[in-house]
């Protein structure tokens, strides 16, 4: 799978997540960018991910995440 490939299935994921089909995310993209990405939303989210590609984060790996960029190179690095 390409970084494009990622960030095509993580704008389904956002969009779905969030409900909203506007969301476009990028390596810069954080929760600041992203109406109602609170922690709780964050907990979903990171689980929607991990179903959506098939893999598992380990909790270091996201308490350092700081953006969506550093999301997609953890899932490229899982995959």
């Amino acid at each position: 799978m390409t970084r494009n490939e990622v960030f095509e299935k993580l704008n389904e994921v956002f969009q779905d997540v969030f409900d909203d089909e506007d969301i476009i995310v990028d390596d810069k993209t954080t929760a600041k960018d992203v109406s109602g990405w609170d922690s709780l939303m964050h907990i979903t989210l990171i689980s929607e991910v991990e179903d959506a590609f098939d893999i598992h984060f380990e909790m270091k790996d996201v308490t350092k995440m700081q953006n969506v960029g550093e999301m997609a190179d953890k899932i490229l690095g899982l995959i």
